[in-house]
C-alpha cells in the first residue's frame, strides 16, 4: 500500500474539518443529513470532534494495548456558536499528534495491518474529515472540493480496512459476502496518474485482496477520484453518471454487489 505523504495528509484533516464546521454552520444543528440517514448535523459534528480528540489521546500516549484504550469521549458544546472552534481544535490536535516522530511509534493499529498505528489513525482520522465532510455539505447543499491525490490514498484506506487481518472479525458479514471464486472489479481514476489511480480486487474463497495496477476485470468503474471515493463510501449511486462522471464497464451488478455489503466505520 502506498503510504499518504504525512505532510499532506495533516493539512488535509485540518482543512477538511474547516469546511465541515463552515458547511455545519451553514445548514444548522438541527439539520438532517441526507447522506448518513437519522443523523442531524449536531450528530456529525459531535462525532467527527469526538473521534479526533479520542485518536490524538491514543497517539499521544502511545497506546499498544487495545484494553487501555481511552473510554471517555471530549463533550460537544452545547452552544453552536463554538463549535467551528472545538473543531479546529480537535483537527488541530489530532494533526500534532501524527508528527513525524510519532508515525513510527509503537501504537495499537485497529485493523491489525502492515502500517505502523499512527499512519493507519492517520488514514482514519482523514477519512472521516473528508467522507463527513461530504455529508455536511450535503446537508448545506455545498458542492464537494476532495483533492485528487487525497481521494486516491482514502480509496486505497477504504480497501486495506475491507480486506485488512480484523475486517472478518468486526465486520463478519461484509468480510463473507466480498468473498467470491475469481470474480474481479477494477476502478480506474482518471485524473490520478499510473498505478496510484488504479485498483484491481480479486474475490477469493479466502476472502478478498487488492492491489494497485491494472488488469482486465468482470467489471470496470472509471471516474474522478472524487468520484469513485464517494461511491466506494456510498455516499454517491453507482448510477447516477450525470452526477459522477462515472462509466460502468462489464459486470454491473457485480460493481453493485460489492457496494451493497461494504459498508466502512465511516458510514
Amino acid at each position: 500500500m502506498i503510504e499518504l505523504n504525512a505532510e499532506h495528509a495533516r493539512r488535509a484533516i485540518v482543512e477538511h474539518t474547516r469546511r465541515l464546521a463552515e458547511s455545519a454552520a451553514a445548514a444548522g444543528p438541527d439539520a438532517a443529513v441526507p447522506t448518513t440517514p437519522g443523523w442531524t448535523i449536531a450528530d456529525l459534528v459531535e462525532h467527527v470532534g469526538q473521534t479526533q480528540h479520542w485518536v490524538a489521546e491514543i497517539i499521544e500516549r502511545r497506546i499498544t494495548d487495545p484494553t487501555q484504550l481511552p473510554t471517555e469521549v471530549a463533550a460537544l458544546p452545547a452552544d453552536p456558536g463554538e463549535w467551528p472552534a472545538w473543531l479546529s481544535e480537535s483537527a488541530q490536535r489530532v494533526a500534532s499528534a501524527c508528527s513525524d516522530d510519532a508515525l513510527d511509534a509503537p501504537v495499537f493499529n485497529a485493523a491489525g495491518d502492515e502500517r505502523t498505528g499512527a499512519r493507519f489513525w492517520m488514514s482514519s482520522v482523514l477519512n472521516e474529515s473528508v467522507v463527513h465532510g461530504f455529508d455536511a455539505d450535503s446537508a448545506a447543499d455545498r458542492p464537494a472540493d476532495i483533492d485528487a491525490g487525497i481521494a486516491a490514498a482514502l480509496i486505497g484506506n477504504h480497501l486495506a480496512m475491507l480486506t485488512s487481518p480484523t475486517w472478518a472479525m468486526q465486520r463478519s458479514e461484509s468480510a463473507h459476502a466480498i468473498r467470491g471464486t475469481g470474480q474481479t472489479l477494477q476502478w480506474l481514476a482518471t485524473d490520478v496518474d499510473g498505478d496510484a489511480g488504479a485498483w484491481f480486487v480479486d474475490r477469493r474463497p479466502d476472502g478478498a485482496a487488492w492491489h494497485r495496477g491494472t488488469r482486465p476485470a468482470d467489471v470496470t468503474v472509471t471516474g474522478p477520484a472524487q468520484s469513485l471515493l464517494l461511491i466506494l463510501t456510498r455516499r454517491l449511486p453507482l448510477a447516477d453518471r450525470e452526477a459522477t462522471g462515472v462509466t460502468v464497464e462489464g459486470d454491473a451488478d457485480l460493481a453493485r454487489q460489492w457496494l451493497d455489503n461494504t459498508a466502512h466505520v465511516s458510514n
